[in-house]
């Protein structure tokens, strides 16, 4: 007997968030960061996004390669001139491969840390002085599955997004007596152009493997950030993982 593969849920338009404010989101030119900066943007929220392409969905577009922490810091400087004071910061920006061990070199090793760790420690030490001032913001950093379960093939990139889930737990424990919420969210295989067409996560057969029996969507991740962003109000160094299943 076939059965159909479950389809994503369809929500009702989103009306603004009781806290919107402005909001930077890295990676915000296409799949996840593209979802969320259209989620916040939909609730309310002034998006300034960053991205190595222009975001038409963002107030304001800043072309800027995060591993570059002069050029991060100067586009957060002009979302914050242009649209007002940073109440969230969102890191999307990401970079995803597949290598044994044996065949990852310096230079895949070191760019999957400067993009995935050094990308979100950049944008946390550029809202963190405006955020302590005021006595309050909310920092969500996109983790993955991976960082908890690990992947064949995956080695290097597992490794950084678990940097990422150090880091955000260190940065919560710090800074949550000042009012500030540090978050991450870490999804399973979504359906993005990060992963090409013959991934072996898009595989019939490793979809019949999840519950659901299908890749989440980048719009699903972001209403799990929103929620973080606005609704999570008691949430510390937490982990969401919207993952079809993967990890439970």
């Amino acid at each position: 007997m076939t059965t159909a593969t479950p389809a994503p849920v369809e929500d009702p338009p989103r009306k603004a968030g009781a806290g919107a404010g402005v909001a930077v989101v890295t990676g915000s030119a296409s799949g996840i960061g593209a979802a969320v900066a259209a989620e916040l943007a939909a609730r309310g929220w002034r998006v300034g996004g960053l991205d190595l392409a222009a975001s038409p969905l963002c107030d304001l577009s800043a072309v800027v390669d995060v591993t570059d922490a002069a050029a991060v810091a100067a586009a957060v400087a002009r979302v914050g001139a242009a649209l007002g004071p940073v109440a969230a910061a969102v890191s999307v920006a990401g970079h995803y491969e597949m290598a044994p061990v044996g065949e990852i070199t310096v230079e895949q090793w070191t760019r999957m840390l400067r993009v995935h760790l050094g990308g979100l420690r950049t944008l946390s030490k550029c809202v963190l002085p405006g955020m302590l001032e005021r006595g309050a913001g909310a920092i969500v950093a996109i983790t993955s599955e991976l960082a908890v379960g690990g992947g064949d093939g995956d080695a290097h990139y597992a490794a950084a997004k678990g940097a990422v889930l150090g880091f955000v737990r260190s940065l919560a424990a710090e800074v949550a007596p000042a009012g500030l919420r540090v978050n991450a969210v870490a999804p399973g295989p979504t359906d993005t152009p990060l992963l090409a067409p013959d991934s072996p996560w898009r595989a019939a057969a490793y979809l019949q493997t999840l519950p659901v029996r299908r890749l989440g969507s980048p719009e699903e991740v972001a209403r799990c950030v929103a929620w973080l962003v606005e609704e999570g109000t008691f949430c510390v160094g937490e982990v969401l993982g919207p993952n079809s299943g993967a990890v439970i």
